[in-house]
């Protein structure tokens, strides 16, 4: 796990970011694209990156540049379209903290959060643990969506 005392904050994506971003996309999802299918080349990475780029938020951990979350609000719930972190940080709770702050938010708003994740993506384990469950399958990934708390 990480440090708690570690300072984790969220800061808007520049273009400066995007050498940082596409290498952290093609190692964190480039295995699970491929496994799926999916078009892996640096034009489809860009393409996801470039989507709703106005919500993605670059990762500083201790001011170090560690993954992207990218989250925007719908009108009855909120959609998280990515979580990377880079491989250094994986497995530490990074993704975890970055999205209980989310979570927390949701739940005091009474509204749902919904991502997709791919069929393979061991990272649908830690969106199970967070309470996520899955709505349905498309194509090669599965909605899944945490109500909010007290409700």
């Amino acid at each position: 796990m990480t440090d708690p005392a570690q300072t984790l904050i969220l800061r808007p994506a520049t273009e400066e970011d995007l050498a940082f971003l596409l290498e952290l996309r093609k190692h964190t999802m480039g295995p699970h694209m491929r496994q799926a299918g999916l078009p892996d080349d640096d034009d489809a990475h860009l393409a996801r990156l470039r989507l709703h780029w106005d919500a993605a938020q670059v990762i500083l951990l201790d001011g170090q540049p560690a993954g992207l979350f990218k989250a925007f609000r719908e009108p009855d719930h909120w959609y998280v379209q990515q979580v990377q972190v880079a491989p250094a940080w994986q497995g530490q709770g990074v993704g975890a903290r970055v999205l209980g702050v989310l979570l927390e938010s949701a739940d005091r708003d009474g509204l749902a959060v919904r991502l997709s994740v791919l069929h393979a993506n061991p990272a649908r384990r830690l969106y199970e643990r967070l309470g996520f469950r899955v709505l349905q399958t498309v194509g090669p990934e599965y909605l899944m969506q945490r109500e909010p708390l007290g409700r």
